[in-house]
């Protein structure tokens, strides 16, 4: 024997399948939380703290200041900069002559700018 199961005590009838309608649910607001008063230790002055001076790091005796050399850029890289160069020498002469020409001029520009001359 089936057993047939009444609508809780609401009062309404159970559902039809494929009718049921959903009710947009108010989303519950919770009061912002305060924020906490920031508490500060005192920190002690020193000499270095006056006006117009700076304070050294410290663990920064005895590194490496010297100025960094320049690397030579890999085949790659001077290969990359060439193309680069011989595009915008080709754009700024609007593309009139021949792509071998533009990657000659490019080659030595590129190789004038590593030089350093």
């Amino acid at each position: 024997m089936a057993t047939i199961k009444k609508a809780a005590s609401t009062g309404k009838a159970p559902a039809k399948a494929g009718t049921a309608k959903t009710t947009p649910v108010a989303k519950k607001t919770t009061p912002a939380a305060k924020p906490k008063a920031a508490t500060k230790a005192a920190t002690p002055k020193t000499p270095a703290a006056k006006a117009g001076t700076t304070a050294k790091k410290p663990g920064t005796a005895g590194t490496n200041t010297a100025p960094r050399t320049n690397a030579a850029p890999s085949a790659e890289q001077r290969y990359r900069m060439v193309q680069d160069a011989a595009y915008y020498l080709a754009e700024k002469n609007g593309f009139k002559g021949g792509a071998r020409d533009y990657w000659i001029a490019a080659e030595a520009e590129i190789k004038l700018l590593l030089s350093g001359k």
